[in-house]
């Protein structure tokens, strides 16, 4: 452990770790060990930590790394900076742990169970001076990248994100599984609070949420509307919306942008701007567009933006604000679909909505 564990020790080599080696942690460790052979990146994967030691050995052994059964053990070898991909409901402790042991973390989303958790964690983090990013890995698709720098002002978002069943993350319902993600995306790209939530879910397979529809609009006007579901027979995640006199689609999974403009010397003002039409460039006057898009990882992204938000000591590109900020709407649309299976008489239907 650090003499002075609240002061950053970084120098040219990033010794690393991940602490929670489900498929989330597997994935940080291979991307780590990547790194590691990549004489460029001075990095050094120094090992997992897992409670159960089985997991954290065979992952060790398969990334060539040491495996460690606490979290303490895994700051004794020396880190400066670690994955925290655990469920979310031990996130507080695990983090907390690490940044008051002078390691600089990267927090799975969502940010930690409840709002007051998260309030905690900021404060550890600045009486700590410690670096934190949340780890909102969409933020990172090269897709989602370069649709932002094609924002004007976004009026209307329609979002889907459909999984098959699996029983990974039943700690939480799909909102905080799947929805999150949309939801951290929808607020970067409205840049507006939020001013009311509608939303209703079930559960289907677990005593969780499984599919839930959301209704968010904004103090700008702007109006979202998301989908998440875990027990669909296909897998879809894209995110569309409309502003001023266009329409951008955004495939998460392929990883494409299509961009449809109007001509503004061609339409006449009071034209309606039919999506369907514009699906199928019925209309004249609309130029289609694909922004370049970079073909890279995009958890390898996420990590490398984070270890040099570690080196430079900088606010990394997904804050604990906009962690928290995510949390909180997704907080509350848990409580909107809370209300509304009350209302509904739902509960009596499914033995309740928890």
């Amino acid at each position: 452990m650090r003499d002075n564990p609240c002061m950053p020790e970084i120098n040219g080599l990033l010794r690393v770790g991940v602490v929670g080696i489900g498929v989330f942690g597997r994935n940080h460790a291979r991307v780590y060990r990547d790194l590691q052979a990549d004489s460029s990146s001075n990095v050094q994967l120094v090992g997992v930590a897992d409670a159960d030691i089985a997991r954290a050995q065979s992952v060790a052994q398969e990334f060539s790394t040491q495996s460690f059964a606490s979290v303490a053990h895994l700051v004794e070898a020396g880190v400066d900076a670690v994955s925290v991909a655990v469920p979310t409901v031990a996130h507080l402790a695990v983090a907390r742990e690490l940044m008051q042991a002078g390691v600089d973390v990267l927090i799975e989303k969502p940010l930690a169970a409840t709002l007051a958790e998260a309030d905690e964690l900021q404060a550890i983090a600045q009486q700590c001076d410690r670096v934190v990013q949340v780890g909102h890995l969409e933020r990172f698709n090269p897709a989602v990248r370069a649709t932002l720098p094609l924002l004007t002002r976004p009026m209307f978002f329609e979002v889907h994100r459909l999984s098959v069943f699996t029983p990974r993350s039943l700690d939480v319902d799909v909102v905080l599984d799947l929805m999150i993600h949309d939801i951290d995306i929808v607020l970067t790209m409205a840049t507006s609070p939020v001013k009311e939530v509608r939303a209703v879910g079930l559960p289907i397979l677990s005593k969780k949420v499984d599919i839930a529809n959301v209704r968010l609009e904004f103090e700008s006007g702007c109006v979202a509307n998301l989908t998440a579901s875990r027990v669909s027979t296909e897998r879809v995640r894209k995110l569309r919306f409309f502003q001023p006199r266009q329409y951008v689609s955004l495939d998460f999974s392929r990883q494409d942008v299509l961009v449809l403009t109007v001509d503004n010397s061609t339409a006449a003002d009071d034209d309606p701007f039919n999506p369907a039409s514009v699906v199928t460039n019925a209309l004249p006057g609309i130029t289609p567009f694909k922004p370049k898009v970079e073909a890279v990882e995009p958890l390898r992204a996420e990590l490398l933006s984070f270890l040099h938000a570690v080196r430079t000591r900088s606010t990394p590109e997904v804050s604990l604000q906009q962690g928290r900020n995510a949390l909180a709407v997704a907080l509350q649309i848990v409580d909107a679909i809370a209300a509304h299976s009350r209302r509904a008489n739902l509960e009596a239907l499914t033995g309740g909505v928890s």
